[in-house]
């Protein structure tokens, strides 16, 4: 068996996909799948498809480990509903009236308004409220408010004011708003700030927050909302005894098991700190339980839990809910390794300005891991890749944990595939590559992506956090940093070198003509008509690829070809993309290093906000024939524990929900942990 075969069985299991929300295109129709009687597909509705997951390692896991793994999953699963509530401040209040009306309504079933009802639920579960879960654009109701309200009178449901009505109306039509010229906060729905607070208001606040140590900066915002009082700008903590207290002490009674069980002194130690963190809101204790959780490196079991992602935040402050519980697969880790190993050659080897880069990459861990269970803002809609903490302070001193979901991306391998790329290759040579070298290459651009170019590159002396330099664009920037460092290395012979590939020059043109395939073109099948771009990994795909596009005209680097009435973008010179992806990774590294808010306000509403509607319509007009979903999301495997008469586990057994919706109705049942938020 060479090389390249051996990777493309061993290394299925790593990411397609990145960060949080990031999307590329489908699996290729030469996937490699593993026969099992297994189903993996649940259901589809509207545009999202609903996938199963499996749990391989669950079985060699000992009796102590399993009950580690089930009280990180209900400490997960017990703060859900906050989740909830900071998407939108009457989400709860919404879902509880939509499942009422849903499992008590014994009327005709049989109508198109019952069935847009139901697809409209589904949906609000899905996006974890009633705006989209990646568009961030209000979901629309198929059915009128006349029909919801004979609903909700014969089920004995209340629903009524703004709540009711905002179904229906223009009111809090963007979760978050990104937009250049308004003011972000006023026009962002989400519930991190109050209804009257501007973004000025939050940075001016946030300008008098001083931390003890500048060159440890206090994540300043991460754990609160920000209200005004009387017109008194007050945050309102996340903690015990403060704002989602009650399903906060749910979340702490499950980690005070975990820590019970826990596997070494190091993983013990850290979830005590997380602990101590819920129970005092105290930022300090937060940055503590980084530093610790970062090096607790030892054991088969490890998990994500907080308030963590700012991509739900216009100005990048507040974090987002997020469980998720992993099993290490440590023989694909030991695989895998030699990136972390070598993190030092590629920092000192990048484009990057001598200034900006890292004397010492230090603490770089990268794993493959198996999901467990996830929560919050880690489900239904997944992440496939995850490299935390996010402060880049710990990042520099202690170093980062970089995991990839296997049994995610396993899932999605063998789902099936849509048939989409050949519509948008230019030729049978890059349908030839791809199908070739493609899987490889993504996998190897989300490891690339995740280890080395979130852990590169250095702020210079006396700049600030880049929410605080970069504002609204400190997100997407970091994205397309990240994303460059794996572009231009994947056309690299170090590959080649570490044994990662047997063709360096094949993976890496492999890579490139995905990469400028998704971000010109294909990526635009998940938006509506006349959309600009405002998520995030979206605008970095566009302004990258944009920008390479127009910087390499002049010697015709990147072709748009129009062939019998349909675009296609070529490339003709990959050497030349090569080195402008060098050059645009050195030049954002200097925005972020820099503080540069000028230089990057110009790259991305430049480049990754507009759309060419002709190519848009054109896309959407030619992915009509491929009626699969563009959006993909899991239920979760539902650990059952078996008792003594003594009220002790004996034994967990993984069982898997037969449909979407019997899974959020027991998740509202069974963790309604915040009845009276508002």
């Amino acid at each position: 068996m060479n090389l390249k075969s051996l990777f493309k069985i061993c290394l299925f299991a790593l990411l397609i996909v990145a960060c949080k929300n990031e999307v590329k295109e489908e699996p290729v129709e030469t996937v490699e799948t593993v026969e099992t009687d297994f189903s993996f597909n649940v259901e589809e509705f509207a545009d999202i498809k609903i996938l199963r997951y499996q749990m391989p390692g669950w079985e060699n896991l000992s009796l102590k480990e399993q009950k580690l793994v089930y009280y990180l999953t209900q400490a997960g699963l017990a703060g859900r509903d906050i989740m909830w509530d900071q998407n939108y401040r009457h989400n709860l209040k919404i879902r509880h009236a939509l499942e009422n009306v849903y499992t008590k309504f014994e009327g005709d079933k049989t109508t198109d308004n019952w069935a847009s009802f139901e697809t409209y639920l589904k949906r609000v579960w899905f996006s974890n409220g009633i705006h989209h879960h990646y568009s961030n654009a209000k979901l629309e109701p198929a059915f009128d408010k006349e029909y919801l309200n004979e609903l909700l009178a014969a089920t004995n449901t209340t629903l009524e004011g703004e709540a009711l009505d905002v179904l229906f109306n223009d009111k809090d039509s963007k979760k978050v708003n990104q937009a250049k010229g308004v003011d972000n906060v006023l026009e962002s729905a989400v519930n991190f700030y109050g209804p009257d607070v501007t973004n000025a208001d939050v940075e001016n606040f946030y300008k008098t927050k001083i931390s003890p140590n500048a060159d440890k900066p206090l994540s300043y915002g991460l754990n609160s909302q920000l209200v005004k009082e009387n017109g008194v700008l007050k945050e309102r903590v996340y903690k015990s005894g403060g704002l989602y207290g009650a399903a906060i002490d749910e979340i702490v009674k499950w980690l005070e098991k975990a820590q019970g069980v826990a596997e070494n002194e190091a993983q013990g130690n850290a979830l005590g700190l997380l602990i101590k963190y819920y129970k005092t809101g105290d930022l300090q204790t937060w940055d503590d339980y980084n530093v610790a959780w970062t090096a607790a490196t030892d054991g088969n079991v490890d998990y994500i839990n907080s308030f963590i992602e700012v991509y739900n935040d216009p100005l990048g402050y507040r974090g987002s809910y997020e469980s998720i519980v992993q099993i290490n697969d440590f023989d694909m880790s030991e695989k895998m390794a030699v990136l972390s190993e070598n993190a030092q050659w590629f920092e000192d080897n990048s484009p990057l300005m001598d200034a900006h880069k890292k004397d010492s990459v230090v603490g770089v861990t990268y794993k493959v891991v198996n999901v467990a269970g996830e929560s919050g803002d880690a489900s239904p809609s997944t992440p496939i890749g995850v490299n935390l903490p996010n402060a880049n302070w710990i990042r520099a001193a202690v170093g980062s944990k970089s995991v990839s979901l296997g049994n995610i991306i396993h899932a999605y391998s063998n789902a099936g595939s849509t048939g989409r790329l050949s519509e948008f290759v230019h030729d049978a040579e890059e349908l030839q590559l791809e199908e070739e070298y493609g899987q490889l290459a993504d996998k190897l651009h989300t490891a690339l992506h995740e280890v080395i170019g979130h852990a590169s590159g250095q702020l210079n002396p006396g700049v600030g956090e880049t929410k605080e330099t970069l504002k609204t664009y400190a997100s997407t920037l970091e994205e397309g940093r990240a994303d460059l460092v794996g572009l231009y290395y994947l056309y690299d012979s170090k590959l080649q070198e570490l044994g990662l590939v047997d063709d360096w020059k094949k993976v890496g043109k492999a890579a490139f003509d995905g990469y400028i395939r998704n971000g010109l073109m294909t990526q635009l099948i998940r938006l509506d008509l006349g959309d600009n771009v405002e998520e995030a990994h979206m605008r970095n795909r566009q302004w990258v690829s944009a920008w390479a596009f127009e910087k390499g005209k002049a010697d015709n680097v990147i072709e748009k070809v129009t062939r019998d009435g349909k675009t296609y973008f070529n490339i003709n010179d990959y050497d030349k993309l090569h080195d402008l992806f060098g050059q645009l990774l050195k030049e954002t590294q200097r925005i972020k290093s820099e503080g540069d808010y000028a230089a990057v306000e110009a790259l991305v509403e430049g480049y990754g906000v507009k759309v060419d509607q002709a190519i848009h319509a054109e896309v959407l007009e030619r992915n009509k024939q491929f009626p699969s979903p563009p959006y993909s999301g899991f239920v979760n495997p539902v650990l059952v524990p078996e008792m003594n008469d003594a009220g002790e586990i004996t034994a967990i057994k993984v069982t898997q929900p037969k449909a979407f919706a019997e899974q959020m109705l027991n998740y509202s049942k069974d963790y309604n942990n915040l009845p009276d938020v508002n």
